[in-house]
């Protein structure tokens, strides 16, 4: 149980609110956003000092009943109400570290898609295996150390190239915003694994953007169903995006394709025939 974690979430979610969300009377004007901690107890049908604790880490662990209280008093959604029970520890929880080897047919399933740019990412958004049409559209990962494979260092702190940032993606706000929401879910699955916590670290010492996000505590993250990117060579690229989660492994196989016949399938296919060199435009 992340008691501190816990009540950080907690108060995010209660600050949330307008009491009129939750069909109470709005009032008079409140001093501080959001229902005020006895709305929460009543709400849940707990008492207010026990609420109280909670927030203030000071509580010992709840049980589910009680948690799904508070997850219904709080209008948590699943994929919240799913976090609190990980941060209380009544939820399956993985220990260790994370795993970065990538399924053998995954590999080879990567090189028999050509007309389709896909990638595995890690549960931290490290760039794991890519074929060479992921290559030629967003940059050579092999040319790169392991660390620089990471999307979620590259979309916030390294510097925009030819100003634009993350490969000139047309959803690089909405990028940003899951991959905080991701890894504060990675960190409640592997919180003793300090490729987790140290890259959080970094992120958040190195970037405003990402610490004002951390402090929002969301991790209802949003699928992207498309994307477009400004290549210097094809110019714009739209194309589907399919995130296929790998659970034996907490890993995604990312799959960027374009409908047959289509200007984008065209360019896709152009990019395939240059290979990595087409990212030499991008120096």
């Amino acid at each position: 149980m992340d008691k501190q974690e816990l009540g950080a979430f907690l108060r995010s979610r209660r600050e949330r609110l307008r009491p009129e969300d939750v069909g109470l009377p709005s009032g008079a004007r409140r001093r501080t956003p959001g229902l005020r901690r006895e709305e929460v107890a009543v709400l849940a049908h707990i008492s207010t000092e026990y609420y109280v604790r909670l927030e203030q880490g000071r509580a010992p662990r709840p049980s589910g009943e009680v948690l799904a209280g508070i997850a219904g008093a709080l209008r948590l959604t699943d994929a919240e109400s799913d976090h609190l029970h990980l941060l209380a520890g009544t939820a399956p929880s993985r220990t260790g570290l994370h795993r970065r080897d990538v399924r053998p047919s995954i590999l080879t399933l990567l090189e028999r898609l050509p007309q389709t740019a896909g990638f595995v990412t890690s549960a931290v958004f490290e760039v794991l295996a890519w074929n060479d049409l992921a290559a030629a559209l967003m940059e050579d990962f092999d040319e790169l150390e392991p660390k620089d494979r990471n999307l979620a260092r590259r979309a916030f702190l390294a510097p925009p190239c030819d100003g634009l940032p993350l490969y000139g993606v047309s959803d690089a706000t909405e990028f940003k915003q899951n991959v905080v929401m991701e890894l504060r879910s990675t960190l409640a699955r592997y919180p003793s694994d300090p490729a987790v916590t140290g890259l959080i670290d970094e992120l958040g010492a190195g970037s405003a953007e990402f610490a004002r996000l951390w402090e929002r505590h969301d991790v209802q993250a949003t699928q992207m169903l498309t994307k477009s990117f400004h290549h210097p060579v094809v110019g714009k690229v739209t194309v589907d995006c399919d995130s296929l989660a790998l659970t034996d492994r907490d890993q995604h196989l990312v799959l960027y394709s374009a409908p047959a016949g289509s200007r984008d399938a065209e360019a896709l296919a152009l990019l395939n025939v240059l290979g990595a060199e087409a990212n030499e435009y991008r120096r």
